[in-house]
């Protein structure tokens, strides 16, 4: 099974962070990513540009919209993801665990979805 594993961070528990501490953090992480990629584990990992840099589109009633940001209403923000195999949900967390980053937001774990299973049931040409 695979599952995304969404690595919000709390900014303010980053930015009172030292940044020799964070860059240490950093390379535990990266480090940690290398040997579950050599472990056939992490299929992708990637970090994201901060949340100014995102946009939203919105499309309702034929009405596109497009904003800046996200402006979620939440203290948190979507900083990266890792996409992993596990063999259960209970494997997915621990793996999940292993990142240093739920100190300072929250690792939210969701099994990625069968879109092949999907593609058969509303019988999408590949």
């Amino acid at each position: 099974m695979q599952f995304l594993l969404l690595i919000n961070i709390d900014p303010e528990l980053i930015q009172a962070l030292p940044a020799e501490e964070y860059d240490a953090e950093m390379r535990g992480c990266l480090a940690h990513a290398d040997e579950l990629q050599a472990q056939g584990v992490l299929v992708m990992s990637q970090q994201l540009q901060p949340v100014e840099q995102a946009r939203t589109l919105r499309v309702r009633q034929a009405q596109t919209r497009i904003t800046d940001g996200p402006f979620a209403e939440t203290r948190e923000f979507l900083a990266g993801f890792n996409l992993i195999n596990a063999r259960d949900a209970d494997e997915a967390m621990r793996i999940a665990r292993e990142f240093p980053w739920s100190r300072y937001g929250s690792i939210e774990v969701r099994p990625v979805a069968d879109m092949e299973a999907e593609r058969v049931r509303v019988s999408a040409a590949a």
